[in-house]
């Protein structure tokens, strides 16, 4: 345990604050929910930082690191989709946290593997991140009012987050396609089990 993974884990434990302070019905409501994400956000650089310039990298952290950045952003789409009743919000939030899943699908049977190192994050992704949280916090910011211009703009820059989504998906999976391909070829027949092997025995 280090300052780091604590940093990561008070992430992880401040999304039902969040969830709470936005759901409440006082106008002051978007103004801290959106602080929270921002806190969370720079946290969530934060540990990174620290833990490699401290040398206190664990395979603990950089399995939990990603876990609560994931947590927090699906909460906050989930939180807007279900606020706006937008199809300009919900598709893009659908994709982005489709894409998630399945990218952290991917690294778990990458990791079973041992050829996770051949789906490290790219520019793409970074760029993902960057317009995902601007719109993310935009929209937090904001009531779910269509007419208000910063809630349009939100809306603009969540589709162009969802279209970097697909793009860094698309640089994931071509990456890992070599061992995906090596992965569905089937087994050798010593590699099989053997079916009633207890026969006869």
């Amino acid at each position: 345990m280090n300052l780091p993974i604590l940093l990561t884990m008070t992430r992880i434990a401040v999304i039902p604050l969040f969830v709470c302070i936005y759901l409440l019905p006082v106008p002051w409501s978007y103004s801290i929910s959106t602080v929270l994400f921002l806190a969370a956000s720079v946290t969530d650089w934060l540990d990174g930082f620290l833990a490699r310039r401290w040398k206190q990298t664990t395979r603990f952290g950089a399995f939990l690191d990603p876990v609560a950045d994931k947590l927090m952003v699906a909460a906050a789409l989930v939180l807007l989709a279900a606020a706006h009743h937008s199809i300009w919000l919900t598709i893009p939030a659908v994709v982005i946290v489709g894409r998630e899943i399945l990218i952290s699908a991917l690294r778990e049977w990458m990791a079973e593997i041992n050829r996770r190192g051949q789906v490290r994050v790219g520019l793409p992704g970074k760029i993902k991140t960057l317009a995902q949280i601007a719109a993310i916090v935009v929209l937090l910011a904001n009531p779910p009012d269509p007419e208000r211009r910063w809630v349009l703009a939100g809306y603009v820059m969540l589709n162009v987050a969802a279209v970097l989504t697909l793009w860094s998906m698309a640089n994931y999976l071509r990456a890992a396609w070599p061992a995906m391909r090596s992965g569905m070829t089937p087994s050798t027949d010593a590699e099989r089990p053997l079916r009633g092997s207890s026969e006869g025995a």
